[in-house]
C-alpha cells in the first residue's frame, strides 16, 4: 500500500472505532439481549403441554428460521412504512436482529433445559418447591452452562451480522468504512480494518464465554 493509502487509514481508524463503540457494540448488545428473553419464553411455550401457547412458538421459529436475516430486516424498515409503521433505522434494526436471535436462541434454550437431568424435577417437587422455583433455582442454572457455548456463538454471529445494518442507512462499523472509502475507491483497506475491528470484537467475546462457562461449571449437577 502507497502512502495516501496509509494516511487514509491513519485517519479513519477512530471514526470507525467510535461507529463501533457507539453503534456496533450497543446494537448488538441490546438485540442479544431482547432476544434472550424472547428466546426463554418461546422455549418454555414449546415445552408446554398446550398446543395454543407451544403451536404459535413452533411457527415463529419456523418463519424466523426459514427466511433470511436480510428479509426481515428489509421487512420491518422498507415494508411496514406501507402499513404507516415507520421506524427509524437504529431501532428498525434493534427489533430485526432481536426477532432473528429470539427464534434461533429458543431452540438452543430448549435443548438446554431439556438435557438436565429428569431426577432434577423429580428431586425439586419431592421438595415442594414451585415450578417457577424449580425452574429458576434449579433448571436453569444448569441449563444456562449447557446453552452457554452455542449462545456464544449466536451472540458472536450477531456482531458479525449488524453489518447489515448498514444496508438500511444504520451507520455502523461497516457503513463508515463504505463512507469513508467511496471518495478514493480504498476499499480493501478500509473493510481490510472494518474485518480487524470485527475479529477483535470476537476475541474478547470468545474469551469471555471461556470465563463465562468456568463461573457457571458449578450449577452442574454431579
Amino acid at each position: 500500500m502507497d502512502a495516501a493509502t496509509w494516511e487514509l487509514i491513519r485517519r479513519n481508524l477512530w471514526p470507525m472505532l467510535e461507529a463501533t463503540v457507539t453503534t456496533t457494540i450497543p446494537l448488538t448488545v441490546i438485540s442479544f439481549s431482547i432476544g434472550l428473553v424472547l428466546a426463554l419464553f418461546l422455549a418454555l411455550a414449546r415445552l408446554s403441554p398446550l398446543w395454543w401457547l407451544s403451536a404459535p412458538a413452533r411457527f415463529y421459529i419456523s418463519i424466523i428460521r426459514g427466511t433470511p436475516l436480510l428479509v426481515q430486516l428489509f421487512i420491518v424498515f422498507y415494508a411496514l412504512p406501507q402499513m404507516d409503521i415507520v421506524i427509524d433505522p437504529f431501532p428498525a434494526a434493534v427489533i430485526a436482529f432481536s426477532l432473528n436471535v429470539g427464534g434461533y436462541a429458543a431452540e438452543v434454550v430448549r435443548a438446554a433445559i431439556l438435557s438436565v437431568a429428569k431426577g432434577q424435577w423429580e428431586a425439586a417437587q419431592a421438595l415442594g418447591m414451585t415450578y417457577p422455583q424449580t425452574l429458576g433455582l434449579i433448571i436453569l442454572p444448569q441449563a444456562s452452562r449447557i446453552a452457554v457455548p452455542p449462545l456464544s456463538n449466536t451472540l458472536i454471529s450477531l456482531v458479525k451480522d449488524t453489518s447489515l445494518a448498514s444496508t438500511i442507512l444504520v451507520t455502523e462499523l461497516l457503513r463508515t468504512a463504505q463512507l469513508a472509502a467511496a471518495p478514493t475507491f480504498d476499499f480493501f483497506a478500509l473493510y481490510g480494518v472494518a474485518a480487524l475491528y470485527y475479529w477483535v470484537i470476537c476475541l474478547i467475546l470468545g474469551f469471555a464465554q471461556t470465563r463465562l462457562e468456568t463461573k457457571l461449571s458449578k450449577h452442574v449437577a454431579v
